[in-house]
């Protein structure tokens, strides 16, 4: 069987499935995707791909991610994640939307697209908000918002800013969660390990300073975030999810490219082993059946929004 890796940099988790893949004595092929060149149409590198049984997409870059994913599924190379999830998840409206339409509860959110109607909106979740690009991740560019001259000043800046990223108004309610929220990991339908992280500062990601501890699997916790997973296309995903003192969990985010390094230790659960796992049985029995999906699984309307 014959792997390949498709990869920016070789972090801590490319390590970890390298290392896996090699226990399971399969060919894998390291792809740099800075090196990569596609042939879109029918030159002579058009079948470059045709011998991988799967493609790993281990991407930086979201923009490098959905498109070779994209390029990849449509000349029938199996990849983990696909396309439709790489689209689904790396832009956070299209998050929202996806898991609305499947029923998922999560924070409310709100779209504008002028400072003006941006700061109306802002006004109607009441404050505090949070404003968020459409596209990104690490908890980059994150704005809490507590009053109106806040707010004022924040949109000024975007708007001077003038790029794609800062023309799209995506402004969620805060949510009073404790001062923690859970990353959870999903992969093929099944919620395998859950990690706390936990920070004084309202932004909780590990890579911001968060501190990761075990959290238990409720079957609660376990039904939201597979639900969550399959509302975007299934795959390998990590999710983000609020305990609110209310309405109980909240889906947040969901994470296409995942990091996990910092979640092995807190759980005691191999990931990169179920990581690699899925993808092999991605490459023998397809994307469904890794899925545990009947009748080809959930249907979805491919919207692109990414810009």
């Amino acid at each position: 069987m014959k792997v390949g890796i498709l990869y920016s940099r070789v972090r801590a988790e490319e390590k970890l499935l390298f290392e896996e893949f090699a226990r399971r004595d399969v060919e894998l092929e390291l792809i740099d995707d800075g090196q990569l060149i596609f042939d879109i149409t029918e030159g002579p590198r058009a079948g470059q791909f045709a011998g991988y049984d799967v493609v790993v997409e281990r991407c930086i870059s979201h923009g490098r991610a959905l498109y070779s994913l994209r390029l990849l599924n449509d000349r029938g190379v199996k990849t983990v994640n696909t396309a439709l999830v790489a689209d689904n998840c790396g832009n956070k409206l299209q998050t929202t939307s996806a898991l609305t339409a499947a029923g998922v509860p999560q924070p409310r959110c709100l779209v504008a697209y002028t400072p003006e109607s941006a700061l109306a909106a802002i006004e109607e979740l009441g404050y505090p908000v949070v404003l968020k690009p459409a596209v990104g991740s690490w908890g980059r560019l994150l704005s809490k918002i507590n009053d109106r001259e806040a707010a004022e000043a924040i949109l000024e800046h975007k708007e001077t800013l003038g790029s794609y990223h800062h023309s799209i108004f995506y402004i969620q309610e805060y949510v009073r969660k404790p001062l923690r929220d859970i990353r959870a990991f999903v992969i093929g339908g099944e919620t395998i390990a859950a990690i706390y992280r936990a920070s004084e500062h309202w932004i909780t990601n590990t890579a911001r300073g968060g501190k990761a501890s075990n959290c238990p699997i409720t079957p609660a916790l376990n039904d939201i975030c597979a639900r969550a997973a399959n509302a975007v296309g299934g795959g390998v995903v990590a999710i983000d999810v609020f305990e609110d003192p209310n309405r109980g969990f909240l889906i947040n985010e969901v994470n296409y490219t995942m990091e996990f390094r910092n979640s092995i230790a807190p759980t005691g659960v191999n990931i990169p082993a179920r990581y690699a796992d899925f993808c092999l049985k991605v490459a023998t029995e397809g994307w469904s059946a890794a899925n545990g999906w009947q009748n080809g699984g959930p249907v979805h309307q491919v919207v692109t929004l990414t810009g």
